[in-house]
């Protein structure tokens, strides 16, 4: 019998599976997750149509922003105006693509000020150490203390309403995030061996610290920065709905929903518009922070 199945040099094993190969066992599939591949997408579809609305405003909003016409307040969505008009006659849909510049403006910009301030003052704290690390700490503890909200109103009042003072109070409140977040990755690499023999060669600490150190503590500061956009954007609506951000009559998401709120039973598309491209922009700008967070996590 033994000697038939080495003469036909057939096998009489199993046909099917991995044992079939005669390269070996196969390689498990990888494992196809279409949920986040979809919200990728998503998420960077919304964020460069948010981009183009943003830059190509003048070009894409139908009608002046600003120009009142009393005669036509509180028309219905249809026909010249897509999504109605406002309560003294201007265009809603114009203002929600103005508003999307404002909105990206302070969430972008006010990002970028307190990674660029957090960053330092966390390089500088971890790397340093002692009197000059328990200081800096010290003043971010004091921040973190109050309320992110409370505290944006608080600078808000002081600076006065405006884009500027948007920009700065929301770019101090985020600023203790980035300086914790960059003091605890120095303290980390900082005893690192190629840190060490930097030190032995005689570099000087700046020198280490820009080239040695702050690269490699740099993709935990992205990910928080793409993800804090979003969050700066709702901020900045929060503090113009409340009368400290941007004010009448320019074409800010928040300001719209304030102005918009007591016309909700008579005409509700006020309200709508902004709010819609607040949610969209918001959950996109989250899909692509984590999007982020995942391309970078070596663990992944």
């Amino acid at each position: 019998m033994a000697g038939s199945i080495r003469a036909s040099g057939r096998h009489e094993g199993p046909r099917d599976g991995p044992s079939c190969s005669p390269y070996g066992p196969a390689a498990p599939a990888k494992p196809w997750r279409p949920s986040t591949s979809l919200a990728t997408n998503a998420g960077a579809a919304i964020l460069i149509l948010a981009l183009g609305l943003a830059v190509g405003a003048p070009l894409l909003a139908p009608h002046d922003p600003l120009k009142q016409d009393l005669g036509n307040a509180l028309a219905r969505p249809g026909g010249a105006h897509l999504l109605g008009t406002d309560n003294v006659g201007r265009d809603v849909l114009s203002r929600v693509i103005w508003g999307t510049r404002i909105s990206l403006v302070a969430g972008f910009v006010s990002v970028a000020m307190a990674l660029l301030t957090g960053g330092v003052l966390g390089l500088v704290a971890g790397y340093s150490g002692g009197r000059v690390d328990g200081l800096v700490m010290r003043a971010m503890d004091a921040v973190l203390s109050f309320p992110p909200l409370v505290l944006a109103l608080a600078l808000g009042a002081m600076l006065g309403a405006g884009l500027t003072g948007v920009l700065i109070a929301l770019g101090v409140v985020y600023t203790p995030t980035f300086a914790r977040i960059m003091r605890g990755q120095v303290l980390g690499i900082k005893s690192r061996e190629y840190v060490d023999a930097a030190r032995a060669l005689g570099a000087p600490a700046w020198r280490i610290a820009v080239r040695h150190v702050l690269p490699n503590a740099a993709a935990p500061m992205v990910v928080q920065a793409s993800l804090s956009v979003a969050f700066a954007i709702l901020a900045e609506a929060s503090l113009s709905f409340l009368g400290l951000g941007i004010q009448p009559p320019a074409a800010s998401w928040g300001s719209m929903i304030n102005a918009g709120r007591g016309y909700l039973q008579q005409a509700p598309w006020i309200v709508f518009g902004p709010g819609a491209a607040l949610f969209v922009t918001v959950v996109g700008l989250n899909f692509v922070g984590d999007a982020v967070r995942d391309a970078l996590d070596p663990r992944l």
